[in-house]
């Protein structure tokens, strides 16, 4: 059974508490505002604290859902660790929360986890992922696994920064390329660590009903 928080009412109240992932490890979360379920889902070394100031922009419009990755701040890490199929699990449990067809947005390596998850099944709406970083570490974009996000149906906006590294900007076209409904778009002046100001209207904009 989740265990749930609450705090007092109010335009950005939030909720919260852990649910279980499918091995047994506690996932923490919370909720914030009201509207249509948007999952944000952080990157792999982010604290949390983006993702929480993000979800409190669209807040009055979204009822937006943040977590703590697997081994950090309140969730567990469980006996698989960090291994990408628990990850999606841990991501496909917050879903459930949310509700089936919630939106779901990633950043960095949260981006590549929430489209593994779509491409695994998971119950999600539209998808936004911001640099997901396949093939990061190679010269051009090979890592994108293309026959794998060929199999997501879901719209999904692919988002760079124009002050990022160009293998990552290459890299996030080439997955707008790989979807079926894929777009791309590029926030001008933004690094890898997007400014929540800044990504928060376009995300609005996207999944807006």
């Amino acid at each position: 059974m989740d265990d749930v928080r609450t705090t007092p009412a109010g335009p950005a109240a939030t909720a919260g508490g852990r649910v279980t992932s499918a091995d047994g490890t506690p996932i923490a979360y919370r909720r914030c505002g009201g509207g249509p379920p948007l999952v944000l889902v952080g990157g792999a070394l982010s604290p949390g604290g983006w993702e929480r100031r993000l979800a409190e922009l669209p807040a009055g419009r979204f009822t937006t859902y943040t977590y703590d990755r697997r081994g950090r701040g309140g969730s567990g890490c469980g006996a698989a660790g960090h291994a990408p199929e628990r990850e999606v699990e841990d991501l496909a449990a917050v879903v459930a929360v949310a509700g089936a067809g919630a939106g779901v947005h990633g950043t960095s390596t949260g981006g590549a986890l929430a489209l593994e998850a779509a491409a695994a099944g998971v119950p999600v709406g539209r998808l936004s992922v911001y640099e997901p970083p396949y093939g990061a570490d190679d010269d051009a974009h090979d890592g994108v696994p293309a026959w794998r996000l060929a199999g997501i149906h879901a719209r999904v906006l692919v988002v760079d920064g124009g002050a990022s590294p160009r293998r990552l900007r290459d890299t996030a076209r080439a997955v707008a390329g790989a979807l079926p409904y894929g777009r791309h778009t590029t926030l001008t002046g933004q690094t890898h660590t997007a400014a929540p100001h800044v990504l928060a209207p376009v995300l609005a904009g996207f999944f807006a009903p």
